[in-house]
């Protein structure tokens, strides 16, 4: 603990030459220097202040399937840390190097929505509508600090372990801003909440928020689903207190998830990397050897569906060792019923929306 304040202290000079950058940025877009370019189409914008780890992408997820069902929705990712530049068009033969893990997963399993990516959002959004002229909105995955596009709905995301509240910025803290950058947010939602949350929990993180009037706060959680197994999705299988489990993930934060499995598991080994990290032939062949040495009868190995994505170009060596690796998907619920008022908060932005 002692050690962390003091190596935030040493970097605290680099925090405010970081920040003095991103204040020049602002004061230009505040005064008009600089302006965000608006389209004629509604724009949904979902992203958070930190480096990682508030569950965009199950959030992008939601709003697909609640959107999806009347009308044609796109989305539009980066594609991080994928080999390859520029606009692309997923598809769900493609793969994690290509087009990156996030925006395969959505194709995956939304194969009849347009899924793209593109480092330029400004150029991507009309090479959107040229592909799919129908579409009626479009959502940007992580694009809160992208502001040379203005979105009809911002949805900021802070995750409730982690509040932007009690950060700081790059490099001593996770912040990409300023913590005041939360007021360009319409709606904020604080991810991965505990299962149970009481309303004087939400009272009190509410007031150290401080939203403005015209933001609305929610608060949500993830629902676990059953996990299948890795290129036989048809193959289900139960978590339980007799399985002991060995999780590959390379993602941001797992706190949250490792809280879930050993509550519902026996014991869990964790092999954890960088966010987004494509794991090496090294990498994989350990973690067979891990599994080998596990002393368990009801072992599995588990991992995300993120990670899924990037396993997958593992293929061959996987089947070979019969590996028996299980995917565990997760969907985003909302605390205190107020899933309904969500959704009637982005219907009502739609309807209203003008061009």
């Amino acid at each position: 603990m002692i050690q962390n304040v003091l190596v935030k202290i040493l970097l605290a000079p680099f925090s405010m030459l970081y920040g003095l950058g991103i204040s020049l940025r602002d004061f230009f877009y505040r005064k008009g220097y600089l302006k965000g370019i608006e389209f004629d189409i509604p724009i949904i914008s979902v992203g958070n202040l930190s480096v990682g780890g508030a569950g965009k992408s199950p959030h992008i997820e939601y709003l697909i399937r609640c959107l999806k069902p009347y009308l044609d929705v796109a989305t539009l990712s980066r594609g991080y840390k994928r080999k390859t530049k520029g606009f692309l068009l997923v598809s769900p033969e493609g793969s994690a190097d290509i087009v990156g893990d996030e925006p395969l997963q959505f194709k995956r399993k939304f194969p009849e929505v347009l899924i793209s990516v593109a480092e330029d959002r400004i150029f991507a959004i009309p090479e959107i509508m040229k592909n799919q002229p129908t579409t009626q909105v479009i959502l940007l995955d992580d694009a809160y600090q992208h502001r040379s596009i203005k979105p009809g709905l911002n949805i900021l995301l802070t995750e409730y372990a982690s509040p932007f509240t009690k950060d700081y910025l790059l490099p001593s803290g996770r912040l990409r801003e300023w913590r005041s950058a939360y007021r360009r947010a319409d709606i904020i939602i604080i991810s991965k909440c505990p299962p149970v949350l009481s309303k004087a929990e939400k009272k009190k993180f509410i007031a150290q928020i401080k939203p403005y009037p015209h933001q609305r706060i929610f608060f949500t959680y993830y629902k676990y689903q059953q996990a299948y197994r890795l290129f036989q999705p048809e193959e289900r299988i139960q978590l339980s207190e007799e399985m002991d489990l060995l999780l590959i993930c390379a993602i941001a934060r797992t706190d949250y998830l490792l809280d879930y499995l050993e509550e519902e598991c026996n014991s869990v080994k964790v092999l954890a990397y960088e966010d987004h990290h494509y794991f090496s032939n090294y990498e994989v062949s350990n973690l067979k050897n891990s599994y080998d040495k596990m002393p368990f009868k009801q072992k599995i190995i588990l991992t995300t569906e993120k990670d899924a994505m990037r396993l997958e170009l593992h293929r061959k060596f996987i089947q070979e060792h019969q590996l028996p690796i299980f995917v565990l998907p997760i969907e985003v619920d909302f605390h205190f019923g107020e899933g309904n008022t969500f959704d009637q908060d982005v219907k009502n932005f739609l309807l209203n929306f003008r061009a």
